[in-house]
């Protein structure tokens, strides 16, 4: 199990290009597979989650060359996947598990398709249950969790009302929709994000959004594309976290996303006194992208609730982390959806800050941080090295990370490989914008 030491200090400054958007290369990777044709997919994530989208294509019967960066994809339409003689695994990837759902209720043969132990442990019933309502014969074990025998057939459009906001179920339902004998509706009270809706429309699909529903038209014939995926906008948080912890910092995000239904995060920063700006913003293929860039500046903090939390929940473990460096915390509520990721995000987030000496208080739904300066006005203690275990979950190791930049003494954290799962090169990223590049040269020329 390797570990990562963090020293405190320095500061960060520099040009990024962020790796692709998860979230749009698992949904470009699936479409990819349902178009009738070859699509050149650009930037696309090097993470582990998406790498696994793309074997389970595979074992789909469809051709895919992925070089880096740069995947094709032979998609061969609706009808042309093939039975894995496997079972399919999505690994620890929920958007896989989730969305490859949606496309396998409408298939004429049966699969089945789990995850690791982490994956396995995650509820399915938000999903299974208005892919049933559609007409997919779906068994399951212990709750509906994976494993999911999932026998395809006949489907029929939906008229379907998320009970909880979910990207990934919304996104499972309208893949499945493509399947349906008409007209499939999906209706949420907080907007998510909208990167199926969009890619369905960059492929060919007869979408259509109004309000707080979504519409799409079934049997459509897929086109393939020539795509690049915008930079990672959940990834580039962690940047930009590690700039507002270290005085002194300066950092330009290139071509990053600016999804609207994903910058509540850069709208929130910004309203506890973050000094970010965007510039060169632009549509490209149906996404807008744009240069994010952020100095150092004292936060005041702030509180995170109700509708908000759908719009950020993958960048709460990182705000929650800034709670010790703002004049009067960071407080979220409304977010139980955390204790369901991989791994319970409030509890394991809320350890590892109290190893480090954060004054926190839990709650069921959420957690608050206490800042620099408490309600009386006193200083907190500063935060403190430590040895902190993320649970194997991504975001939790770079939240932590982040924090350890601001403590007193080196912090270990366990299991550091498992920033792979959505950011590969964090900590890479992270010592060259501290210099670590520069340092080794030096130290290079020194030896000659």
């Amino acid at each position: 199990m390797a570990r990562k030491t963090i020293s405190p200090g320095g500061s960060v400054s520099g040009v990024v290009e962020l790796p692709g958007d998860k979230s749009i290369s698992h949904r470009y990777a699936i479409l990819a597979a349902l178009a009738e044709g070859a699509s050149e997919i650009r930037n696309f994530s090097p993470a582990a989650d998406c790498a696994s989208t793309l074997e389970c294509c595979r074992r789909l019967g469809i051709a895919v060359d992925a070089k880096g960066e740069h995947v094709r994809i032979a998609g061969k339409g609706l009808d042309g996947l093939k039975a894995s003689r496997r079972t399919i695994d999505a690994e620890n990837s929920g958007s896989t598990i989730r969305m490859l759902s949606g496309v396998l209720a409408g298939q004429r043969f049966t699969s089945t398709i789990t995850g690791d132990s982490s994956l396995r442990r995650r509820p399915m019933r938000r999903v299974v249950d208005p892919l049933r309502q559609m007409g997919a014969d779906i068994r399951s074990t212990d709750g509906d969790r994976a494993p999911l025998e999932i026998r395809g057939g006949k489907l029929y459009g939906i008229d379907y009302t998320l009970p909880v906001p979910s990207a990934q179920v919304k996104s499972a339902i309208l893949l499945a929709g493509l399947y349906a004998d008409g007209l499939t509706i999906v209706r949420e009270s907080v907007r998510t994000r909208d990167h199926t809706e969009l890619a369905l429309r960059e492929f060919g699909a007869n979408v259509t959004v109004a309000k707080d529903q979504v519409r799409i038209e079934p049997r459509p014939k897929l086109q393939p594309r020539q795509l690049i995926v915008p930079g990672d906008l959940s990834s580039a948080v962690f940047l930009i976290g590690a700039a507002l912890v270290l005085p002194e910092s300066s950092l330009m995000l290139h071509n990053v996303g600016l999804n609207p239904t994903r910058t509540r995060v850069l709208d929130f920063l910004i309203s506890i006194g973050a000094a970010i700006n965007l510039a060169s913003v632009q549509s490209r293929d149906g996404e807008l992208i744009g240069d994010v860039s952020v100095r150092h500046a004292p936060l005041v903090g702030g509180s995170i609730s109700g509708a908000q939390v759908a719009e950020m929940i993958d960048e709460l473990p990182m705000l929650a982390a800034l709670g010790p460096f703002t004049e009067k915390g960071i407080e979220i509520h409304d977010a139980q959806e955390l204790r369901v990721k991989e791994s319970d995000r409030i509890a394991t987030l809320a350890e590892g800050l109290r190893q480090m000496g954060a004054r926190l208080e839990e709650f069921p739904d959420g957690l608050r941080l206490e800042g620099h300066e408490s309600g009386a006005g006193t200083a907190t203690s500063k935060l403190r090295g430590a040895k902190v275990n993320p649970q194997g979950d991504h975001r939790i190791a770079m939240a932590l990370a982040v924090a350890a930049l601001g403590a007193e003494g080196d912090t270990v954290i366990k299991d550091s490989e498992c920033v792979g799962v959505s950011f590969p090169e964090f900590f890479k990223t992270l010592e060259r914008l501290r210099g670590g590049e520069v340092q080794e040269k030096v130290q290079e020329d020194l030896r000659k």
